[in-house]
């Protein structure tokens, strides 16, 4: 009986698996939980576009989707208008239960549409803190306290950020929009979120000299006016002057 050489002696070969390349036996390769990679080349969330390039995924929802989008903006500050309305028509008690209740009223209806409630949540909050001035000091005119004292700090916030030269618009829209903060190297889109963040500056300054005046001048239906025509019409102003600003901007720095 003769030896087997041990060079001859059939071995079994283990393949070789390469993590960027396919997977043996043409399996499905599992790289683990769904969303870290697809395995086909074409990449996960956050993975290679294929030009060698690697974009960071978006983890969660953005600050936009949080709010509800705009038709959570819009009805986290309908207790507020339903006040203003109802006070206007009778007086104060009557005005703090129409407002409470159309907060709670939001919050149902956007629970039952299963859409986000952290607007209802806010505005309700919002309103709660408002009656609860208007209800201490007796006065409608202490339902509007709370936000004129917000629109002096969001005032005071907008130019500080102008100083330390991160503006405040370009913040919150590409927090809105999930998008990092590189817009600040580029020196076009810095002036511009400058310039937008100063007309922000100049909206809620101008609410707190407008209302104000008509707060110390016990001017309780006028001020409740005032409250909403400087509320979406000079919003809407603002945010179109912003986009303008900025598109202008992006434009001139949009590579030839």
């Amino acid at each position: 009986m003769s030896e087997r050489h041990p060079d001859s002696t059939p071995t079994t070969r283990l393949p070789r698996i390469d993590p960027a390349g396919p997977p043996p036996h043409g399996r499905p390769r599992d790289d683990g939980p769904e969303g870290s990679g697809t395995g086909d080349g074409t990449g996960g969330a956050g993975d290679g576009t294929g030009d060698g390039t690697t974009h960071p995924a978006r983890t969660g929802p953005t600050m936009m989707d949080q709010m509800g989008g705009i038709p959570g903006i819009v009805a986290s500050t309908v207790p507020v208008a339903v006040f203003v309305v109802v006070n206007v028509i009778t007086s104060l008690r009557p005005a703090l239960y129409a407002a409470i209740a159309a907060g709670v009223l939001v919050l149902l209806w956007r629970l039952v549409r299963r859409d986000p409630i952290q607007p209802a949540i806010s505005g309700l909050i919002g309103v709660g803190v408002c009656a609860l001035v208007a209800n201490q000091t007796g006065e409608a005119r202490g339902f509007y306290l709370p936000g004129l004292l917000y629109s002096g700090f969001l005032a005071l916030v907008a130019l500080i950020s102008v100083i330390v030269r991160r503006p405040l618009a370009g913040v919150i829209w590409h927090g809105i929009n999930g998008h990092g903060q590189e817009w600040r190297s580029d020196r076009r889109l810095l002036r511009a979120y400058t310039w937008a963040t100063g007309i922000w500056a100049i909206v809620f300054a101008l609410r707190v000299v407008v209302q104000g005046l008509l707060y110390d001048a016990n001017a309780e239906n006028a001020l409740g006016i005032a409250r909403l025509a400087m509320g979406y019409p000079l919003f809407g102003a603002a945010i179109l002057a912003t986009i303008l600003i900025v598109r202008r901007a992006e434009r001139a720095a949009a590579p030839a």
